[in-house]
């Protein structure tokens, strides 16, 4: 009997349907964003999204692969906001409603998506289109009624001497380099080299600089900053009173020594808007200021008060947070709002939002006072700083967020310090208080328990690259992405 070769069986392997592949590359590029420590590495998830959503056929299709990734990247970087409604529902179903924010920010992704796969047919031109829209937008989202620009690639270059480029073009200069990297690994895998050659001679350079900057000499300000504990929905419904709230602060406050400046974080004090004498503060020193409840408008300021408890100067938040602090369509979502109102227990009243900008002024010395979420917006430190201010100063309330957000928020903040070369102090309820060096080096900081912070920053002027120009370098890098990907459209023809 001879032998028989077996039939060879062929084994049915599934087919990834393109939107999971889209989703997991987006997980992915969030798993390199901050605050891990390994979030340099995100050209490499975000090189496999380009190339994955440009290889599409349509662009219905290119723009639907771009909205799965950048909805899943915006769903896993902000989980905390899921947290966050959970808790301020009192419910985990409610925390659901943060998928109407990560579907809004891959409907924008998906927009520019659809716009570079109409604008360019080959896939190598569209990564390169897509990468320069990629920053474009990210400008955008510095802008408008809605402008959320959390989750900037930029930022993920701060684990590195990269980053110090951001004084020369801010953080969105940090993001042209990781589009153009992506977009340039995308380029060599295809058999393109040169962009590639030309991106590793720009990282070389980058770090060369960061390597090379020094920290900035000027006169020592000795300040002391704050971190509290307080329950923040406690703090907006009036259950931790703001006869409460003093009195811990000024407890803190016992810690000081002469010749410190102490600082408050957000709505620290209460008080109407024509009070101008504070003398239960510890003065001199700056404090954030909210309004009593019940009194209209709301006001969220920061204040500066000077030894003899006056008040010298005051300045509005810049930036409002959407849905926090004003109510975009408030008449046409009249009954979502009520039930918002109902089950939070106060009246959603809008904050009037700064008309302009001007440091705070102590002792002869302008501080560059902004609120809690103006810090992750570059433009507020960069008017400020151009207006005089030799510290930046951020009284903050992170008793909001959750896990990752507490870090983000302070990691983003730190890039404003390299954007202007300033120091950075920071007093804060349930956040990180401290200071950062005008490197965006952590000095001397407190994350956890209820303390004061004894810090010495120093008092540094001058004018940066991106003080001057803005995001100007970076929006013409971006422009330069998508006069590449042209010229490829046009040498494929």
């Amino acid at each position: 009997m001879g032998y028989r070769p077996t039939p060879p069986y062929h084994v049915a392997v599934p087919t990834v349907p393109p939107f999971l592949t889209a989703a997991l590359l987006g997980a992915l590029l969030a798993a390199c964003g901050l605050p891990l420590p390994w979030s340099f590495l995100s050209p490499l998830p975000l090189a496999f999204a380009l190339a994955f959503a440009a290889r599409a056929g349509t662009p219905r299709q290119v723009a639907g692969r771009l909205w799965w990734a950048a909805g899943v990247q915006s769903a896993v970087h902000l989980w905390w906001l899921t947290a966050f409604l959970a808790k301020l529902f009192g419910s985990p179903v409610m925390g659901t409603l943060a998928i109407a924010l990560y579907a809004l920010e891959g409907t924008f992704f998906a927009g520019m998506a659809w716009l570079v796969a109409r604008a360019f047919r080959t896939p190598l031109a569209r990564v390169w289109g897509l990468a320069g829209g990629w920053v474009l937008l990210e400008w955008l989202r510095f802008l408008g009624p809605l402008a959320f620009p959390w989750p900037s690639l930029g930022y993920t270059l701060l684990p590195t001497p990269a980053l110090q480029i951001a004084d020369l073009g801010g953080v969105l200069l940090g993001s042209v380099l990781v589009a153009a990297t992506a977009a340039s690994l995308v380029s060599l895998r295809w058999g393109s080299h040169r962009p590639h050659a030309l991106l590793t001679f720009t990282w070389l350079a980058a770090l060369a600089y960061g390597i090379t900057r020094l920290p900035g000499e000027g006169p020592v300000q000795p300040v002391l900053a704050l971190r509290t504990t307080f329950d923040s929905f406690g703090r907006a419904t009036q259950y931790v009173s703001p006869e409460q709230q003093l009195e811990a602060q000024r407890r803190l406050s016992s810690a000081r020594t002469p010749g410190e400046l102490v600082i408050w974080s957000e709505t620290a004090l209460t008080a109407s808007r024509s009070t101008t004498f504070f003398p239960s503060f510890p003065a001199p020193g700056i404090s954030g200021l909210g309004t009593p409840q019940g009194e209209i408008p709301r006001r969220n300021s920061v204040i500066g008060i000077d030894a003899a408890g006056q008040l010298t100067t005051r300045s509005e938040k810049a930036r409002l947070v959407p849905f926090g602090e004003y109510f975009p369509l408030y008449g046409p979502l009249r009954p979502a709002y009520g039930l918002i109102e109902r089950t939070l227990g106060f009246e959603l009243t809008p904050i009037p939002a700064a008309q302009t900008l001007t440091p705070l002024t102590l002792g002869g010395v302008a501080y560059g006072a902004y609120v809690c979420y103006d810090s992750v917006f570059p433009w507020v430190a960069r008017q400020l700083a151009n207006k005089g201010a030799r510290l930046l100063v951020n009284p903050s309330n992170d008793g909001w967020y959750d896990g990752w957000g507490v870090q983000q928020h302070f990691m983003m903040g730190r890039v404003r310090a390299i954007e202007t070369r300033r120091w950075l102090v920071r007093s804060v309820n349930d956040g990180v208080a401290g200071a950062v060096d005008d490197l965006g080096r952590p000095v001397q900081t407190l994350e956890r328990g209820e303390g004061a912070v004894h810090v010495r920053p120093r008092l540094l002027s001058g004018q940066t690259l991106y003080m001057r120009l803005g995001d100007l370098p970076a929006l013409l890098l971006a422009g330069a992405l998508l006069l590449y990907a042209a010229r490829l459209e046009r040498r494929s023809r």
